[in-house]
Formats: structure tokens, sequence, C-alpha cells
């Protein structure tokens, strides 16, 4: 990771303990992911708000006072949208993105819940879908939650992560793994 991503990583870490902390004491969880599901939109949809955020030519009262408008718009929790105010003060809103990724990765962990990355060569149908779930459910002890991707590079097979752990069977990985094996005879 570069110097300056890491450095945002943490910022958006640190914010996003203190927020999980707080909401988690005023079992407010429920709205909490709430205002991230629709703070998640809302920077999908508006290329408005994402230039807000990154914007180094709003000045820090323009953008504590538009973050403030643009929360109570969407009515969010207290928490967060004071926390918004306080990122803005600080200058720190480039980091909600990875913010909102940091709180919702907190919310899974705290209802014991997993997310893996899936690719595969074509999509997995409902049913492939359910029974791997189930299967890394079995592995991991955890309620697994997939996010599937499409990679036609991989030939067949899926490519499996779940937190640090990787598992490779794709056809592509295992040509690979020949052709490396070929070289060493050759």
């Amino acid at each position: 990771m570069s110097e300056p991503a890491s450095i945002s990583a943490g910022i958006a870490e640190r914010y996003a303990t203190a927020i999980f902390e707080i909401a988690k004491e005023n079992n407010n969880l429920d709205g909490l992911e709430t205002g991230i599901n629709d703070l998640v939109a809302a920077l999908a949809d508006s290329a408005d708000l994402r230039d807000l955020l990154s914007s180094p030519v709003v000045s820090r009262a323009e953008q504590e006072a538009a973050i403030a408008a643009v929360a109570d718009k969407m009515g969010l929790d207290p928490v967060l949208k004071n926390s918004l105010g306080l990122m803005a003060q600080k200058r720190r809103l480039f980091v909600v993105p990875q913010l909102l990724t940091a709180l919702r990765e907190a919310l899974a962990e705290a209802r014991g819940e997993v997310t893996a990355d899936v690719a595969s060569a074509k999509a997995l149908t409902k049913t492939q879908m359910e029974k791997l779930s189930k299967t890394l459910s079995a592995n991991v002890g955890k309620t697994v939650t997939i996010n599937a991707t499409v990679d036609e590079s991989l030939i067949g097979g899926l490519v499996v992560k779940v937190g640090s752990k990787m598992i490779d069977t794709s056809i592509r990985s295992k040509l690979n793994s020949l052709q490396n094996a070929m070289k060493e005879v050759g």
C-alpha cells in the first residue's frame, strides 16, 4: 500500500472505530447501518457530493455547511452527522469512502458475518451461490456473504477470498502452475 493510501486508511479506521463504539453504546447500530447505506448510495449517485468531499478548493466552513445540509436532508443518525461535521472541520472528508467501508466491516464483524469475494469465469447461479455460502460458512464458522464478480480470464473454476485467505481453483492458475513446472524441467 502506498504511504498516502495507508495514511488515509489509518484516519478512516480511527474515525470508524469511534463512530462504531458510540453507536454501539447508544444501541443504534441499525440507524448507523441505514446511514451508511444511504451515504454509499448518495456517493455513487452524486458527482457533486464526491467533488465536495475531495475538493481542496472548497473551504472548511463551506464543506462543513454543505455536509451538514446533506446529512440533515438525508436524515442521518446524529453520531454520523456530527462525525462528518468534525471531519469537515479537520479537512478529513476525503476519507469518507474508506470510512464507510471500515464501518460496514465493523458492523459485519459485530453480527458475526464475513464477506467472501468470489471471482468466477461465468456468473454463478443462485443454487451455486447458496451451496458456496454454506460450504464457506461451515469452514469459517461465521455467516458468509458472497460478493460475486465475473472474470472471464479465469477460463473456469473460482477464486475465493475470505479475509486474508485466498483459494484459487481457477483453470488459469492451474495452467500457470503447469507452465512453471514445464519451465523447471526443460
